[in-house]
């Protein structure tokens, strides 16, 4: 019998990766930084449920001790960094202006 599975901080990158976009190769499509949002107003939570909406999946980073805040806070107090794919970069920030009719 196994013991428990302590998970504590660990990102699970099975979600992300079952859904990244593949190339011809078969590679994963490299991420692109797509812009930096604060996770005190759930502006970060908002702006991905958004993109995965419409197909688009997204790596979200916590930059610095963001990811220790995260499990201590459950929030990360530096903000989130959002990635998505290349291929499909150019679409998050069309979708992303139209929502906020503004740029990033």
């Amino acid at each position: 019998m196994e013991g428990p599975k302590i998970e504590w901080g660990r990102v699970d990158w099975t979600a992300v990766s079952d859904n990244w976009p593949r190339g011809e190769d078969g590679a994963p499509v490299p991420p692109r930084y797509f812009c930096h949002r604060s996770c005190v107003d759930m502006s970060d939570r908002l702006l991905v449920n958004m993109l995965e909406a419409y197909g688009i999946p997204c790596l979200c980073l916590d930059p610095g001790n963001g990811g220790f805040a995260r499990v201590v806070m459950g929030m990360s107090g530096q903000g989130v960094d959002i990635y998505v794919p290349e291929n499909l970069y150019d679409d998050a920030v069309a979708l992303s202006k139209e929502e906020n009719n503004e740029e990033l």
